[in-house]
């Protein structure tokens, strides 16, 4: 084992009372498990594989230390001695593999979408349903100590730390700000009045738990919201809270009700370590970066060029639990990489499902999706070397049949090879080099440019149709005219378009074409910052710069039939990324559109009760996708045991999520 080209990032980090064992932090995720009746085992099997990896310090999901601080009526709480006896399970887990852990305690404030929140004023947020009631001082004064009171009964259950949400703009980091504290007592006015709660807290805590015991304080660097914080004031706050007791300073990055984002595969990689590089420089405790962070590298220049004393990495262990161990091992081609797509980890917490992970589906499945060995060994076929057949290959390969992969490319990646060429996508890239290395590494035999037929079949055990999706073409006179291209095609080949394009659909596809024809021509970290306006030089209350869009020179309709806003795109957390992103670049969103005909004019619709004709100088059809399997049929009719998954079996969006958990869950069953 060579483990010098990361010395920096597995360097153990002193913290006098006890030591971590590397400069990574596996950040805070919900996993919607904290409330299932039996999701407490699940949890401790999810942290377990991950402590047994190697992480340094594992901090867990959010626990409110009271009823009005929970994010739903029946979010977790960690409150009572009750509590404790459950959350052992984790610790124990943990433990066992020489980990350490930490429990986030996190109030919602007025983000609690209840009748029951409360905050520093009565002021509702922009994204709650709820008004919160302006808090007393006996309930300021009850939730300090209920803060205290948990921070104690975590150490109880065996948790070798906490650490206390101070940003998001969850409740501490809402009496901070002015934004959602304008009370006139000693706890609203002055700043040091306003961080007052957050130091309390630290103060209490430390009182109750003792020296030897982590205190971590997520503190908001960038509020990126108006009367937002400054940097004076941020540093302001960071020195008081070391001198009240707090071990580690840990970076948030953003409101939730921030309109800019932060954490989506659009934000470039370590956006935002510039932030803790400078306010590093004021503290003498650790501090930890974090926010698109997903390889070894990237982790490992930001430690070894000063910019923090830990790296914080959450969906990144999702994506992969052994992603310490492999680095340990030099074996980084071997993890497999967060897209930052959101999918199936934000997605689905945000609607109340357990978090998984678009790459990795076994996320928070790891007692229930399980690849066991088989103890007869079969012929697999696999044809097709798109998401859903790469996965369904890899896993059967990994509990043992003789897996032969067909694709009729000449290289494997499906609607990936597509994805990667989009603006703010390009991390698809490192999935299809992740399974092509899966695929080497188990065994799988490829078997590229070809394509699979009938008489090369009958004779495998088992037989996968994963042979995915062509454009749907829609039925508009003049379709063949020549300014028509469809979305494959013009990604595939790399085709310049003119000044002036529409585009037949807004769906995900039509989304993502419309961002890469508007993509401006810098892409480097400052003219992504700029796009979105972040105070680099952090002059700016709320590290936000006056508005300034950027408008594409070139001129996009992207319509479509429906009703309903346009350009969200599939991603229920994303989505409003992709619909401010267009807003800001000029495109013309329409919908209800009908599409009467092309020709030489243009395109000629029908929307909002008139007739226009769109000179365009291109029309890109973005219109879905129909099902490609020419083989399944014939293969049944020989007695051949086929399975159909991924868009092959169901068109529709294109989904990698849904396709390739398919691909795992029928490798799974064979």
């Amino acid at each position: 084992m060579d483990d010098k080209r990361y010395p920096f990032l597995l360097a153990p980090l002193d913290l006098g009372f006890t030591q971590l064992r590397n400069r990574v932090l596996m950040g805070s995720m919900h996993t919607g498990l904290e409330e299932k009746r039996d999701g407490f085992h699940k949890l401790a099997a999810f942290y377990s594989l991950r402590a047994k990896s190697g992480v340094g310090l594992i901090v867990t999901g959010g626990f409110s230390p009271n009823f009005r601080g929970r994010l739903h009526p029946f979010s977790a709480e960690f409150s009572t001695h009750r509590h404790v006896r459950k959350h052992r399970n984790i610790t124990t887990a943990v433990h066992q593999h020489g980990g350490k852990i930490a429990l986030q305690l996190l109030h919602a404030g007025r983000y609690a979408m209840s009748p029951f929140a409360v905050s520093a004023s009565a002021i509702r947020s922009p994204i709650a349903k709820f008004t919160p009631s302006k808090m007393s001082q006996r309930q300021i004064n009850n939730t300090i100590n209920d803060f205290a009171h948990s921070a104690e009964l975590a150490r109880e259950a065996g948790y070798d730390g906490i650490e206390l949400m101070g940003s998001e703009g969850y409740l501490i980091n809402q009496f901070i700000c002015q934004r959602s504290n304008q009370r006139g007592d000693d706890w609203g006015g002055s700043y040091d009045n306003r961080i007052r709660f957050a130091v309390e807290i630290v103060r209490a805590v430390r009182a109750r738990v003792g020296r030897n015991f982590i205190i971590i304080f997520r503190l908001s660097m960038l509020d990126l919201v108006e009367e937002g914080s400054t940097y004076d004031e941020v540093v302001q706050l960071a020195i008081e809270l070391e001198a009240a007791g707090v071990t580690i300073l840990n970076t948030g990055i953003g409101w939730h009700e921030a309109r800019i984002p932060t954490i989506a595969t659009q934000v470039p990689r370590a956006a935002f370590a510039w932030v803790t590089e400078k306010i590093k420089q004021q503290v003498s405790i650790p501090i930890v970066t974090c926010n698109r962070i997903n390889t070894p590298q990237v982790a490992e220049n930001i430690l070894a060029q000063g910019q923090a004393d830990m790296v914080s990495m959450a969906r990144p262990f999702l994506a992969d639990p052994e992603f310490v161990l492999k680095v340990e091992q030099n074996r980084a081609d071997d993890i497999n990489t967060c897209i930052g797509c959101n999918q199936a980890c934000l997605d689905h917490v945000f609607v109340g499902k357990r978090a998984s992970c678009l790459v990795n589906p076994q996320a928070c499945y790891e007692t229930e999706l399980v690849l066991t060995t088989v103890t007869t060994v079969r012929k697999v076929a696999v044809i097709g070397g798109g998401p859903a057949g790469m996965a369904c290959a890899v896993a059967a390969a990994e509990r043992g049949f003789k897996v032969d992969l067909f694709e009729k490319n000449d290289h494997i990646g499906g609607q990936f090879n597509l994805a990667m060429q989009i603006p703010g996508k390009e991390e698809f890239k490192e999935t299809i080099r992740y399974f092509t290395r899966q695929l080497d590494q188990t065994g799988v035999k490829v078997w590229l440019g070809v394509e699979a037929n009938v008489d090369q079949l009958r004779d495998y055990d088992e037989v996968v149709i994963a042979t995915g999706v062509q454009p749907r073409i829609p039925p508009i006179v003049g379709i063949e005219h020549s300014k028509v291209i469809d979305y494959q095609t013009l990604i595939s080949q790399q085709i310049t378009l003119g000044k002036k394009v529409a585009i037949i659909g807004a769906g995900g596809i039509g989304v993502d074409v419309a961002t890469m024809l508007t993509e401006p021509d810098e892409s480097d970290l400052d003219s992504w910052l700029r796009e979105w306006n972040i105070d680099k030089s952090l002059h700016h209350r709320g590290g936000l710069l006056p508005s300034d869009d950027y408008i594409s020179p070139r001129q996009v309709w992207l319509m479509q039939r429906g009703q309903g806003k346009v350009g969200k795109g599939p991603g229920r957390t994303t989505g409003w990324i992709h619909r401010r992103t267009l807003e800001k670049r000029g495109v013309k969103l329409w919908a209800e559109v009908q599409y009467q005909a092309i020709d030489d004019e243009g395109l000629h619709i029908f929307v909002n009760g008139q007739t226009h004709t769109l000179d365009v100088d291109n029309i890109v059809i973005c219109t879905g996708q129909t099902s490609v399997d020419n083989l399944s049929q014939q293969l049944t009719a020989l007695g051949v045991s086929v399975h159909v998954i991924g868009g092959a079996e169901d068109a529709g969006e294109v989904d990698a999520k849904r396709v390739i958990r398919q691909g795992v869950e029928l490798a799974a069953k064979l």
